[in-house]
């Protein structure tokens, strides 16, 4: 009686290669999303929409793109949840977004782009709350935040439980929006036809297209 180890006989030659081949694809694709996922968080593949060229506009003016430090924050860092799987799936929700550019309004007109702008500050809020300001978290570690005044630290460790960065940080790199629980839909449609030189009721007309 043979004691050599032999596979079972259920483990032909053709599942060998089943295996050897699926083991080889699983790699390469796990590859792909990495890469797919590195590309389309960047500022570069975002802004390839005109739309988000105009939301860059203020993002190059804030310290996230210009820090003393040097370390910049893209869009992905903050706007991408970690990990491949969370980050495509990220992608795979941000297709709405996508639809709403080619079928939607005119994103890319500057005034209808500021018009819609509290909803997408809202939605984005929104999103950081529910992740509990994750992608903030990869970058400002709690116990390491000093900032300019001496108790920023004991702040941030004594008077944060149970908040999210966003309950307390929001216009830090996009134009500013109020916050939802006081903003004005009638204010901000006044305040955006006069810097954009709009006869009054226009926003409501633009909105309503």
């Amino acid at each position: 009686m043979s004691s050599r180890w032999k596979l079972p006989d259920f483990i032909t030659r053709h599942v060998l290669y089943a295996l050897v081949i699926g083991g080889v694809a699983g790699i390469g694709f796990m590859l792909f999303l990495i890469e797919f996922d590195h590309l389309t968080s960047s500022e570069a593949f975002c802004t390839t929409c005109h739309s988000m060229e105009l939301a860059a506009e203020s993002y190059r003016q804030s310290t996230h793109y210009n820090p003393v430090s040097g370390v910049r924050a893209s869009c992905g860092d903050c706007h991408v949840s970690e990990g491949v799987f969370a980050a495509t799936w990220d992608h795979f929700l941000g297709g709405k977004d996508l639809f709403s550019q080619i079928f939607g309004p005119d994103y890319d007109d500057p005034v209808v782009n500021v018009l819609h702008l509290p909803d997408a500050a809202f939605a984005a809020r929104a999103w950081f709350k529910s992740k509990e300001s994750a992608t903030c978290k990869r970058c400002h570690v709690l116990e390491a935040i000093q900032g300019k005044r001496t108790d920023t630290n004991a702040i941030h460790r004594e008077e944060t439980a149970g908040k999210s960065c966003i309950d307390c940080h929001i216009n830090l790199v996009h134009r500013k929006v109020p916050d939802e629980k006081t903003f004005k839909r009638a204010q901000w449609h006044r305040m955006i036809e006069e810097e954009f030189g709009l006869e009054a009721g226009m926003a409501n007309q633009l909105m309503a297209k």
